[in-house]
């Protein structure tokens, strides 16, 4: 379709998974004749995906409501993603926000456009969480560097802090054939690298028929995609332990394009707690995990979610955790200071966390996690990596991360964008980034 002259724009918050699919809707526009502009730039749209996860979600969507408003007061705003599945009334009250789309609903965005008036009030269409029992395939290619591909959608876990199960439905899977010719199209536009995303990826292969078994199981999927041609690294970005299994880490050890960094959710160091939460393992499976990758690939990045302040959670609880962790080879934390979400049980637990304990915790994890990080990146200083650079000038430098995700800075040099070079980690700088010395071959890059 030619071009309508009118333009839009996304904005995207929470997981990797939210940007592949915000993607996919933004090239449903682009094929009916929308031009897609920054969020900054004028446009007759906006879009913007929510998140349910991240805390004070109602707030950073009425600043960018706000955002959206000031660039154009006359533009039409639409809200999708989980926060609009789960509270679209709250949503559709927010001052210029013009329609609310649900789970299913997000990926017709285009259907329900008429003539892109501003409404007097928000305009909801969400479906029963029941309803979204069908899958949409989605990648990103934001940048040409990495591609966010999604294999997985939904979950059939019953963690009691978590809303994604009413935000995303049952737990769903791609056809294989289908992930491969995605990840065919992604390679065939010269980007390096593929993040697999899902909100629940070793859960693969679940409902990939339309039905409960498993027509395919996530090593299969590995398997597979290990023989895409012209993808150079393939990264898992989050995956269970208790699905993360030993024959999977021992394909990605031996694999051409899989990358040794792994990114395994734990939560809790405490058995009590894990059993609170109605985590599917115990401390000691997350152990055996850790030991099995190490042993495979010594030099293998490994991190951590934690969630500190859940109800219940006693000063003995988080120290074990603290503990566990500090004694763990893992290599870096991400944080999550517990907040209530609405229709989970752990909203309505006894013996509540107290705001200033959760920040104190919260603090404390997030001083081991620089600790974590800063050993790993020492205990890498001597070896030769691959590292792929970004496209981006920060402050006059250019990135990229080595295949075992250590971040390395460069003064900045245009050539190298979306290029790979072997390089030798040779030193932290202030700023926690290694520096390097490009390896024989490429020295003529550093001109």
């Amino acid at each position: 379709m030619g071009s309508t002259g009118k333009k839009v724009a996304f904005h995207t918050l929470g997981c990797k998974l939210n940007f592949s699919e915000t993607s996919t809707i933004a090239r449903d526009f682009q094929q009916e004749g929308f031009d897609r502009v920054d969020f900054c730039e004028k446009a007759d749209i906006y879009v913007i995906n929510t998140c349910s996860v991240t805390e004070n979600a109602d707030k950073r969507f009425k600043t960018i409501v706000k955002k959206a408003q000031k660039i154009n007061p006359d533009a039409f705003v639409a809200a999708v993603g989980c926060y609009a599945q789960l509270k679209p009334e709250e949503l559709a009250d927010v001052d210029g926000v013009d329609l609310v789309l649900g789970a299913t609903e997000k990926f017709k965005i285009t259907q329900y456009l008429n003539d892109l008036s501003k409404n007097d009030f928000g305009e909801v269409h969400s479906c029963e969480i029941q309803e979204a029992d069908f899958y949409v395939g989605s990648y990103s290619i934001g940048d040409r560097t990495r591609a966010f591909l999604k294999v997985q959608d939904g979950c059939d876990y019953k963690c009691t802090y978590c809303t994604i199960p009413l935000a995303r439905g049952i737990s769903r899977s791609d056809k294989l054939q289908n992930v491969i010719k995605n990840a065919k199209e992604i390679a065939a536009q010269g980007i390096k690298e593929i993040v697999l995303t899902g909100v629940n990826i070793g859960d693969y292969g679940k409902g990939e028929f339309g039905n409960k078994k498993h027509a395919h199981t996530f090593l299969d999927l590995v398997k597979a995609l290990d023989t895409v041609d012209g993808i150079e690294r393939l990264r898992i970005s989050s995956i269970e332990p208790n699905l993360l299994k030993d024959e999977t880490i021992d394909l990605v050890a031996q694999s051409r394009s899989f990358v040794p960094h792994f990114h395994i959710p734990l939560q809790s160091g405490n058995n009590e707690m894990l059993g609170k939460m109605r985590r599917r393992y115990r401390r000691e499976l997350y152990v055996d995990r850790v030991q099995h990758i190490k042993e495979k690939m010594p030099q293998a990045c490994i991190g951590v979610d934690v969630i500190v302040g859940f109800p219940g959670e006693s000063d003995k609880h988080f120290l074990d955790t603290y503990n566990f962790l500090q004694e763990l080879d893992i290599s870096y934390l991400h944080v999550f200071t517990y907040s209530e979400r609405d229709n989970t049980p752990a909203a309505t637990m006894p013996d509540a966390v107290s705001i200033k304990t959760r920040k104190k915790r919260s603090k404390m994890l997030r001083g081991l996690s620089a600790k974590k990080r800063r050993a790993f990146y020492e205990s890498q200083l001597g070896t030769t990596h691959e590292v792929l650079f970004e496209g981006e000038n920060k402050k006059g430098y250019i990135h990229g991360f080595t295949e075992n995700y250590v971040k390395v800075k460069e003064p900045w040099n245009p050539a190298l964008i979306n290029t790979t070079h072997k390089v030798a980690l040779n030193n932290i700088d202030d700023d926690g980034m290694v520096r390097f010395a490009f390896v024989q071959e490429n020295q003529s890059v550093m001109a």
